[in-house]
């Protein structure tokens, strides 16, 4: 079985939404630096617990522990929305605002990964990533 796919940020978000449903508290993913991105800006905004990056016999993984044993998880939804069909691009202005700023939106800028409040701050606009509330 081949772990490469087209589309492997949608492929992490389904990794992380599959495991929410079954109550996992971990789950692991081959690496990628635009994917350990969107992992530490998740941890950064509180939707996860902790990311790690670990080497394997080929190549590195991605770990992102989702909640702690005790808690639940705080991500209620989490949304591919540019693909590789349909890029979804944006300038600072039309940045949209999720669940009235409870949620998030990241997205890729000339400037790096960041979220919708940081790059709506900083003016730039660019591809909308995903969303997640």
């Amino acid at each position: 079985m081949s772990t490469t796919t087209t589309d492997p940020i949608a492929d992490m978000l389904t990794r992380i939404r599959n495991a929410i449903l079954v109550r996992k508290l971990e789950v692991s993913l081959p690496h990628s630096k635009i994917k350990e991105s969107v992992a530490r800006l998740l941890q950064e905004s509180n939707f996860v617990d902790h990311v790690s990056v670990s080497d394997a016999p080929i190549g590195k993984v991605l770990t992102v522990r989702i909640n702690n044993e005790d808690s639940n998880a705080r991500i209620t939804e989490i949304v591919r929305l540019s693909k590789p069909g349909r890029r979804y691009y944006v300038n600072a202005q039309d940045i949209p605002i999720v669940k009235r700023g409870r949620g998030l939106v990241i997205i890729s800028t000339s400037k790096g990964l960041m979220t919708g409040d940081k790059a709506r701050d900083q003016k730039v606009g660019g591809e909308l990533i995903c969303k997640v509330y």
